[in-house]
């Protein structure tokens, strides 16, 4: 489960001998691989919608408020251009464009029709989870799997907080999901609220896990309540309980 990360590495030439590819790095050093992915981000294709015909930047990412609005002098009027999706730059995930487009789809009818806007956090008319509870998933072997914040985005986010891991492949469920099976888990904890505002799996198949990491997220079910919601023995969603523990049960 180790990874070899070369921070400030730039390559300078690369050569394929059969199954294999040679990345040479301008230190001197060399790296071996099977294959070789040139990941170099992702650009808006917005260069041919004549955004510039309404006061836009062809070719850039639309910035929106939370109900997907087009921000600027384009909206100054009424309200007509809205943006979901990648093309916003929020969060750049299928699942979440979709969320974007039932909020945005509920705003517009609701102006559209005079009724009342609900762009309070967590409202009926905003994509709130786009800030506090993306979930992802790295589908790779192990599967990676988190929602929220990590340790270090909350800590750059003045919280304190205290970082809860436990080993998955000590839950019971775990030798029943597979022989040896290794995984960690890790919970982000807001001490002054007292409820959860981040967490990681990984390990096989621990995108299953995530949904329920989601919920307590996006609810910020208070630890004392998650104390109640008793997970199935033997299942690798045991985790919850041993990360419980491993904070630490509260007094009365």
């Amino acid at each position: 489960m180790g990874v070899d990360v070369r921070l400030g590495a730039s390559p300078s030439r690369v050569t394929r001998d059969g199954d294999e590819v040679l990345v040479e790095l301008g230190d001197g050093s060399s790296i071996t691989a099977a294959e070789v992915l040139v990941a170099t981000g992702r650009t808006p294709r917005t260069e041919d919608l004549g955004l510039d015909s309404v006061g836009l930047e062809p070719g850039a990412y639309l910035d929106v408020d939370d109900t997907m609005l087009v921000t600027g002098d384009v909206n100054a009027g009424s309200p007509w251009l809205y943006a979901v999706g990648d093309v916003n730059h929020r969060a750049l995930l299928t699942h979440q464009g979709k969320y974007q487009a039932r909020a945005a789809g509920e705003v517009i009818a609701a102006r559209a029709t005079g009724g009342t806007v609900d762009d309070s956090p967590w409202g009926v008319h905003v994509a709130t989870a786009d800030h506090r509870a993306v979930p992802q998933v790295t589908f790779t072997d192990p599967e990676v799997a988190s929602v929220g914040l990590t340790a270090k985005a909350a800590e750059d986010a003045g919280l304190r907080t205290r970082v809860v891991d436990y080993d998955l492949g000590s839950v019971a469920g775990s030798s029943l999901h597979a022989d040896g099976y290794a995984g960690q888990a890790r919970m982000v904890v807001d001490e002054e609220r007292g409820v959860i505002v981040g967490v990681t799996f990984v390990g096989p198949d621990v995108a299953e896990l995530l949904h329920s990491a989601t919920i307590a997220v996006v609810g910020e079910v208070p630890l004392t309540r998650l104390w109640h919601a008793v997970p199935s023995y033997p299942t690798v969603s045991e985790v919850w309980l041993r990360l419980l523990e491993t904070y630490g049960r509260p007094t009365a």
